[in-house]
């Protein structure tokens, strides 16, 4: 195939244009991180030292760090550190950035990972069943009951979750583990507060896009075929529903992982936003930055995978890209 056919290949314009949108959102993502940490008020050597520290302490360890250099100078040498692997140095440890995201970033994707396979495992099934048994005005109460319960769930903050499971589940009831990560049952609590809210919406989105679907045409052809309920909801329904929540669900992908940071603080999981918050009140610069930094491609790279899933699933959307 030659080079202007395969420039015109949806698939390869489909590809090229998310990849460059995604390097300029991490140059983006990259500036700001670095940006933003000085904008903050303190001054981090001070705080690392101690507000006791002699001034000339103060002075030799921000020349030390570099931190007494123009914005741009200091830049410069972030992006050349980064270049070559390397996140620089937490001022409060002293730890290497680089292991402590390798350390921290695991922890974070399993119970996003969790999460997300939890919203799609409850709301697929549990939103085209709802359709099928509040369709055509069935059940208003049913229908009024799941309203009112997944509007709420989808209204309220993930900390707000959080502290609400850790006091029933853990503290009332004793049945979870209220804080840490030691064994399988840590990770309820966590996943539970990271998905129900996801979950909420999902289910609506799901019963109203299956709505839709049971009214079409070939529904009712299958049902005058008579075909048995199931085979008509699993084989017809649920694969048309299915795409149209998935793409919700990408959607929702982004979200989920980046309420790890409260989540994550409340119930001191070892992860990536758990490290974020900590930095933030240490303001240990390279750790803030190096975290964010992470979180951001993370999300970056996320929503490319959802998105080429989805033109997977439906060849039309890259064809769009054209």
């Amino acid at each position: 195939m030659s080079v202007p056919q395969l420039t015109r290949h949806p698939w390869a314009v489909f590809l090229g244009r998310r990849t460059l949108r995604l390097l300029l959102s991490l140059g983006v993502v990259l500036t700001a991180s670095f940006a933003m940490v000085r904008l903050v008020p303190g001054d981090p050597v001070r705080a690392s030292l101690g507000v006791d520290a002699a001034p000339d302490l103060v002075a030799a360890r921000r020349h030390a760090l570099g931190l007494d250099a123009p914005f741009w100078s200091q830049y410069g040498t972030y992006v050349h550190g980064l270049l070559h692997g390397d996140l620089g140095t937490s001022l409060v440890t002293g730890t290497p950035v680089a292991e402590l995201v390798e350390t921290r970033l695991p922890a974070t994707l399993e119970i996003a990972g969790l999460a997300f396979a939890a919203t799609l495992a409850v709301a697929l099934p549990g939103g085209l069943l709802a359709a099928v048994r509040t369709r055509d005005g069935r059940r208003p109460r049913t229908e009024l009951a799941f309203t009112a319960v997944t509007a709420a769930l989808a209204g309220v903050p993930d900390f707000v979750l959080a502290a609400g499971l850790t006091a029933l589940l853990a503290v009332g009831l004793r049945l979870l583990p209220v804080a840490g990560a030691a064994g399988a049952e840590s990770f309820v609590l966590p996943v539970l507060a990271l998905s129900l809210a996801p979950t909420a919406v999902l289910l609506r989105i799901v019963r109203v896009e299956a709505l839709r679907v049971l009214d079409e045409d070939y529904l009712r052809t299958a049902r005058s075929k008579r075909l048995s309920p199931a085979r008509c909801y699993l084989r017809h329904a649920a694969p048309n529903t299915a795409t149209a929540a998935l793409t919700v669900a990408g959607s929702l992908l982004p979200a989920l992982i980046a309420g790890t940071v409260l989540v994550e603080k409340v119930f001191d999981w070892p992860g990536i936003g758990s490290a974020l918050a900590q930095s933030v009140l240490a303001k240990d610069y390279p750790v803030i930055q190096a975290m964010v930094l992470v979180l951001g491609s993370t999300l970056l790279l996320t929503g490319l995978l959802v998105d080429v899933l989805l033109a997977a699933v439906d060849p039309r959307s890259a064809i769009r890209e054209m």
